[in-house]
């Protein structure tokens, strides 16, 4: 039997009709299906959801205007673009939601900002020291080396690297607490 005459038997609530018309359009549904919506778990789905609607309104079909095979892959292009928008303005109705909801703690914000105020009082505090006991620091805090490297970059004993350092971090700590 031809899919325009299983189809106007399902009309007539025929199940071996519907079996046969499934067995027969399942596969190009299927496949228009996927090649719209590309997901296969979605694809399975939407060609479930157009066959339950071909059993449910076969009645509607008119063989005067088309084949049965062209009504139904009708029907499954438009469910499945049908498909596609709905995801699309679901993941466009979240992001609009993360976007409205998303406020920056306060707690981020103030952390930056004092952050960004104690950068400005330890290069104030720096430029108080001289410029031996800024050297010195400078290798040791900011560039990592050891009180040795230091002392070996700036080809000076290691005692006076640590006299140096030592004067340099009391000077610090005593311009940085004035900044607290």
């Amino acid at each position: 039997m031809e899919a325009d005459e299983l189809l106007v038997l399902v009309a007539r609530g025929d199940q071996r009709a519907f079996e046969q018309l499934y067995g027969l359009v399942s596969g190009p549904v299927f496949g228009l299906v996927r090649r719209v919506l590309r997901d296969p778990s979605q694809s399975e789905e939407v060609a479930q959801e157009v066959l339950l609607e071909c059993w449910r309104s076969a009645a509607t079909f008119d063989p005067a205007r088309g084949s049965a095979l062209s009504w139904i892959l009708t029907l499954a292009h438009r469910r499945a673009v049908d498909r596609v928008r709905s995801v699309r303005a679901a993941g466009e109705r979240e992001q609009r939601e993360a976007l409205r909801t998303h406020h920056p703690a306060f707690d981020q914000v103030s952390e930056e900002v004092e952050a960004g105020m104690e950068r400005e009082w330890v290069r104030r505090c720096l430029g108080r020291l001289t410029t031996l006991q800024r050297q010195s620091v400078t290798l040791a805090y900011y560039d990592g080396y050891t009180y040795r490297e230091v002392a070996e970059r700036l080809s000076l004993p290691l005692g006076t690297v640590k006299t140096r350092m030592r004067d340099g971090l009391t000077r610090l700590r005593n311009c940085l607490g004035g900044a607290a």
